[in-house]
């Protein structure tokens, strides 16, 4: 496994070869999730499923900043990496880790203490409380295991190495999942805290391993002089990327919590059928972003060696490859997602099956629409255009909570479900127009 140059060959088997890789990575990482969804659910009960599924919002909160500082660095090394300055991408991957550990001290420390009353403002069943803050606590506790994994496989990728992360996950993945059931079989009164355990082992080990091999690879690339280990111009110049990026997953998962306190309102058994769902879901949604983000690196070296023209061909092919995640998903949600649904629920009500039914069937027509605009994203992020990328993704997010409200008045939880599909239509227009102003224009820093 080694670096790989962007900047040349056919666009779309470049980006294929390179974004294989990270849909299979993405794949095992929503394992993690997927895993301890499928144990609660059918090892400890619907209440259990709630508990995790409840939870798992509070978390993206946290997976934001996470995403963010992956991005920031993620598209300036690659940057970097296409233009061959080496100095300067060691520094941007030295700055990077020693802001990580700052800002991860900071949230784990706020995330302990205000735990519970997250949990409380989205009107948390009292029935699944104290499951939902026993499984955020231990979560929270791994955050310097999520954020500097997260650091490490976006520097992978920058260098064009998209192999090595899913060889981390892919063995984390399975070692996971191996966990989750031999914990919940030994201890079986734990509760949620079985599953979450499970999970701060896998992550801390992949993490560990993710950073020594970061390390070694650095010291393949070769530099002259000396390196500076940390430079506020450097922070500056990933911030500019990584903020607006820690902005729009933060408040989209605000908005995700604010929507799943209206689902909570419902009773457990939707909320156990929507954690059901809405973990599928996520198996497609996330799929489509990280090859994006692959994308956003394909778009990112090439502007660093200042070939625009292969970035309008990127885009092509790029959708041809998110198109191939979101079709074959989508039939098969739309006409099998409740039976996919049922594998996490241990004796299921008919309420959270047909919930689950219902959300997939409304959301996953609309999973190719969603597929033009997070190619469009990719491409905007490679282009450091953070102010378009921004409008679509909050437009999109307003819609939804907004709309939620709303629709849930009149159509009951059907009413939130639908809220997603009017989002997307209404932000796919914009970032795919978006990209045809960026792309037109000769002011693409830092061609200039």
């Amino acid at each position: 496994m080694k670096n790989k140059d962007l900047t040349t060959g056919n666009p779309y088997k470049v980006l294929l070869s390179f974004c294989i890789p990270l849909f299979a990575s993405v794949v095992f990482q929503q394992l993690y999730n997927l895993a301890d969804s499928f144990v609660a659910g059918r090892f400890l009960g619907e209440d259990m499923l709630a508990a995790v599924g409840n939870g798992y919002e509070v978390t993206l909160i946290f997976m934001a900043f996470a995403f963010g500082l992956n991005i920031g660095c993620s598209v300036i090394v690659s940057q970097l990496f296409g233009a061959k300055k080496f100095n300067d991408l060691k520094t941007a991957v030295f700055t990077t880790f020693i802001s990580t550990g700052v800002l991860c001290t900071v949230l784990t420390i706020l995330g302990e203490i205000f735990t519970k009353p997250l949990l409380l403002l989205i009107n948390t069943p009292e029935s699944i409380l104290f499951d939902s803050q026993v499984y955020l606590n231990i979560y929270i506790a791994s955050l310097p295991f999520v954020f500097f994994y997260n650091v490490s496989t976006g520097i992978f990728s920058a260098l064009g190495d998209s192999k090595t992360p899913f060889a981390f996950l892919a063995c984390s993945s399975v070692a996971n999942i191996i966990l989750d059931i031999v914990f919940v079989i030994l201890f079986p009164n734990l509760g949620t805290a079985t599953v979450a355990l499970a999970t701060f082992i896998c992550q801390g080990i992949s993490c560990i391993l993710a950073v020594i091999f970061v390390l070694k690879r650095l010291k393949t690339i070769e530099t002259q002089g000396r390196v500076t280990v940390f430079s506020f111009n450097m922070l500056r110049r990933i911030s500019v990327i990584a903020i607006p990026s820690i902005l729009q997953q933060s408040f989209i998962s605000v908005g995700n919590i604010v929507i799943q306190g209206i689902i909570n309102g419902f009773g457990t058994s939707v909320v156990a059928g929507y954690s059901a769902a809405v973990k599928l879901n996520n198996l497609v949604i996330t799929s489509m972003i990280t090859v994006g983000n692959g994308i956003s690196n394909y778009t990112a070296q090439n502007l660093g060696a200042k070939k625009l023209h292969r970035v309008k061909k990127g885009f092509g092919a790029g959708l041809s490859i998110v198109s191939m995640i979101a079709i074959p998903f989508a039939l098969l949600y739309f006409f099998f997602g409740q039976n996919l649904s049922e594998v996490f629920m241990k004796a299921p009500t008919y309420e959270a099956l047909d919930t689950a039914k219902m959300f997939l069937r409304i959301v996953s027509p609309f999973y190719a629409m969603a597929a033009v605009k997070l190619t469009a994203d990719g491409v905007l992020r490679g282009l450091s255009k953070m102010g378009f990328f921004m409008a679509a993704t909050f437009t999109d997010l307003v819609l939804r909570v907004g709309l939620s409200f709303v629709l849930s008045r009149y159509l009951a939880d059907t009413g939130i479900w639908l809220s997603w599909p009017i989002g997307w239509a209404v932000a796919t227009v914009m970032s795919f127009t978006f990209y045809l102003i960026t792309v037109k224009s000769k002011k693409t820093s830092p061609l200039n």
